[in-house]
């Protein structure tokens, strides 16, 4: 479960910075505070990935690594317990 919410929140925060970057919201007070929020929950966890990937300029891949790794370990979680 805690896995789904932090893909949750990740993917939260790759459309709200869509919007921001594209200017669809503006200056929207409220999506800049939920957004604030849910990069200081994340940038622990996301900033080690960042430093190990190359720069890729604008695109930021870290929160899709960042998904495939907790993707992967549900899976091996997961068969751990149906091993067992």
């Amino acid at each position: 479960m805690i896995t789904s919410i932090f893909v949750m929140l990740i993917i939260i925060q790759f459309i709200i910075g869509l919007l921001f970057a594209f200017n669809v919201v503006g200056r929207n007070e409220f999506l800049m505070s939920v957004y604030d929020a849910i990069n200081r929950l994340l940038d622990p966890v996301l900033g080690p990935i960042r430093r190990l990937m190359p720069n890729t300029g604008a695109i930021d891949f870290s929160p899709l690594v960042l998904i495939i790794i907790l993707q992967i370990i549900l899976i091996v979680l997961r068969n751990i317990i149906l091993a067992v």
